[in-house]
């Protein structure tokens, strides 16, 4: 029996993210997805200042703490799982941070082109 293993935007296997703070949508620190993600949290993206403002601007505050959901909140230079729409949305605004290929979910593919992110890759 062959298990099958999660590919990265590139066709290898998916990287870990970030751990520190620990990323994910299941917070084991990958990019995976499933059919509970309705976000489609699969960017591993590099925060940046401009970023964390841009998603803030949007309604989504990266920077604060939220305990109740142990969150510990985003700093410039934090790698985290990003919804994959709102990366293009930055994108589009010319914000998009850098983004770690070998650990984006190749799920990436479906709504960005790899030139995209490999424009942005770290």
């Amino acid at each position: 029996m062959q298990v099958e293993t999660t590919q990265n935007v590139l066709g290898t296997a998916l990287q870990t993210c970030g751990t520190d703070p620990v990323t994910g949508f299941y917070r084991d620190g990958c990019c995976e997805t499933g059919p509970d993600d309705h976000g489609t949290h699969v960017v591993c993206a590099v925060m940046t200042a401009d970023f964390l403002a841009f998603t803030r601007a949007r309604g989504n505050d990266l920077s604060t703490p939220r305990p109740e959901y142990r969150f510990p909140g985003l700093t410039p230079g934090d790698r985290w799982c990003l919804c994959v729409s709102r990366w293009r949305e930055a994108l589009e605004a010319g914000v998009a941070p850098p983004v770690v290929l070998e650990a984006t979910h190749r799920k990436a593919l479906d709504v960005v082109s790899l030139n995209d992110l490999h424009a942005h890759a770290v």
